[in-house]
């Protein structure tokens, strides 16, 4: 009863401690009610979202889904302008980069942290449908932030540490969808006993469904483990080619910066806009 007690008290204490973190002190959500003043510019996105969704206590950086226009991204650089923001190296905010699926980072000083800020438009494994309902959905919150299936798509990266999250994410979902993104074999397996019939539709989706049916955890985690190998090799392949892509660019950036270094981020913004173009591709 002790440690029945202890184990709820900590629970309780985490929640606490969660949610004074992602309302209170959080400087991303800071920026995000500062991003969005007037009109929904900007829908947090990783792992700021996993702090939103109350399964982390802190991310060290923030991430945000942006419109792809001219005025809006100008509204986000005025904004980070104000507090002192410089680049990192990535692409210009601006959309004919965002567009071909690049990303754009910052950084400055706040309270005695550095406080990172990565922006993109077109977030990976997302299409075009479903950010427009994403864009519908979270345009009429207070506080927009990806939701739980969208955000599982966005974390099949090629780390190893994201899908421990995904599968803590998927038991956030209803059955059905948590039966085509859990990463744990033992729920797949509960669930399929629930309802064999729903599972036998969703087997042509994910193949790996028919071991939960028959019970067989063995081969199911297998299965769970070269399906995971097989996302992290997608997202390494679709990173690789932006590499490549950058590989210019980033040869110029150091003396870039440096002759920047100093100057206020709307010049800086243009300065860095002219001498990517012709340099860094639209799309890689």
């Amino acid at each position: 009863m002790r440690r029945s007690f202890r184990a709820s008290l900590g629970a309780f204490l985490f929640q606490l401690v969660s949610l004074y973190s992602s309302v209170t002190d959080n400087i991303y959500l800071q920026l995000t009610e500062a991003f969005n003043r007037g009109r929904t510019r900007a829908i947090v996105s990783s792992g700021q979202a996993v702090v939103l969704h109350r399964l982390a206590i802190m991310s060290k950086d923030g991430d945000w889904i942006v419109r792809e226009n001219p005025e809006d991204l100008a509204f986000i650089r005025d904004e980070l302008g104000r507090r002192g923001a410089t680049y990192r190296f990535g692409a210009p905010l601006d959309e004919r980069w965002l567009a071909g699926g690049w990303s754009s980072h910052f950084e400055f000083a706040a309270n005695g942290m550095r406080v990172r800020c990565d922006f993109f438009s077109r977030p990976p494994r997302l299409s075009a449908n479903e950010l427009g309902q994403l864009w519908e959905r979270e345009g009429r919150k207070p506080l927009p932030y990806l939701d739980v299936e969208s955000l599982v798509r966005v974390k099949q990266t090629q780390r190893e540490k994201d899908y421990a999250v995904i599968g803590e994410l998927a038991r956030k979902l209803p059955p059905e969808r948590q039966l085509l993104c859990s990463r744990s074999a033992r729920d797949l397996i509960e669930l399929a006993s629930r309802d064999p019939d729903m599972v036998s539709t969703l087997i042509s989706e994910r193949p790996l469904l028919g071991h939960a049916v028959r019970g067989d955890r063995e081969a199911l985690e297998e299965s769970l483990d070269r399906e995971r190998r097989s996302l992290m090799r997608a997202d390494e392949e679709r990173l690789d080619a932006y590499a490549v892509a950058a590989a210019p660019w980033r040869a110029a950036w150091p003396g870039l910066q440096s002759s920047l270094g100093g100057v206020p981020l709307g010049k800086a913004h243009a300065g860095i806009l002219q001498a990517a173009e012709g340099v860094l591709p639209f799309n890689p």
